[in-house]
């Protein structure tokens, strides 16, 4: 089969050919995002580390069932994959097979696209709030990283599950765009220098928020999530996934301990098979009813290494690999 094959570390896949997957449950790839997570793996120094060599990147896709032992031929389905993570193969190729409980079955109102642009990030968002930070009908919510894809679904997902209010923080005018378009009802623009005054930065978010925040859903960490921490209510909770800001940041414990706040990591790889469909299913449900609109951009197989750069240069628009 022809699959998208990453040779070595740090540089974009190149289309070549593969065995023919094989598996109990084995699916016929149409779709396939190039997410973070895939370049982080195939840079070499994940945390997660070093994948052997050469192998298929793709940590997700989606596609039709062609075998399995407990689902219909034919059936349409969204699936995760360890690929960069263990061994064995990705998503990047024409078929793929899948573990047990990885694949969830699409409803019909979902579009492929949809699903394979939401996928993962989507999960992530929906179980920041629901799993970790608990969230409760009428509480506030800050989206750090609001242009996004994680940003834009949790936007969309806190609105639905009855947040008072929703407040994003981007960098951009296109990012601000994603943020209202998404649902929020108002966004900080942050550039580097409102970042060296956390105390006077955590002030606009309280003041966006009209009081103080009760959530943060935070993927980008550093100097901004250390001005969210100084606007959360008593017992606020702050969720971090990512770093795209910085590894560290400085928190104020006299803050924290004010107002027994909670500061609360997450990963994907933590949550079960069940808890990963239900989270999938509440969000591409958002999709489903266009109250939540990814950008993305299609390519085909043969120009994965544009899709890779894209993924790289992540400007808001997600690329799609086209497969089948």
């Amino acid at each position: 089969m022809r699959a998208a094959l990453l040779q070595a570390y740090a540089s974009a896949p190149v289309v070549g050919s593969r065995p023919t997957a094989e598996g109990s449950t084995v699916v016929e790839v149409t779709l396939a995002p190039v997410v973070p997570l895939d370049l982080l793996c195939a840079s070499g120094t994940s945390y997660l580390g070093e994948p052997a060599l050469p192998y298929v990147p793709g940590v997700q896709g989606v596609g039709r069932v062609v075998r399995s032992p407990s689902l219909e031929v034919g059936t349409r389905v969204w699936f995760s994959t360890t690929a960069g993570m263990a061994p064995g193969d990705g998503s990047l190729a024409e078929t793929c097979a899948v573990a047990a409980g990885d694949a969830v079955v699409l409803d019909a109102a979902v579009a492929d696209e949809d699903a394979a642009a939401i996928g993962t990030s989507g999960i992530a968002a929906w179980m920041c709030l629901t799993w970790r930070a608990g969230l409760q009908p009428g509480e506030r919510v800050l989206v750090l990283g609001g242009g996004g894809v994680v940003g834009q679904s949790a936007i969309a997902a806190a609105r639905s599950l009855g947040a008072a209010r929703v407040v994003a923080v981007c960098r951009s005018a296109a990012a601000e765009l994603r943020a209202v378009r998404a649902g929020a009802d108002e966004v900080v623009r942050v550039g580097e220098a409102e970042t060296a005054d956390p105390v006077a930065l955590g002030q606009r978010f309280f003041a966006a928020a009209d009081g103080p925040v009760d959530v943060v859903v935070d993927s980008v960490f550093g100097p901004v999530a250390s001005a969210a921490c100084l606007a959360l209510a008593s017992g606020g909770r702050l969720v971090n996934l990512g770093g795209l800001g910085g590894d560290g940041a400085q928190l104020s414990s006299a803050a924290l301990r004010a107002r027994s706040a909670s500061v609360l990591g997450y990963t994907n790889n933590a949550i079960t098979p069940a808890q990963r469909a239900v989270a999938l299913r509440g969000v591409l449900a958002l999709a489903a009813s266009a109250a939540l609109v990814v950008d993305r951009q299609v390519h085909a197989l043969d120009d994965v290494a544009a899709a890779w750069a894209a993924a790289a240069r992540n400007d808001g628009v997600l690329p799609l690999v086209r497969i089948g």
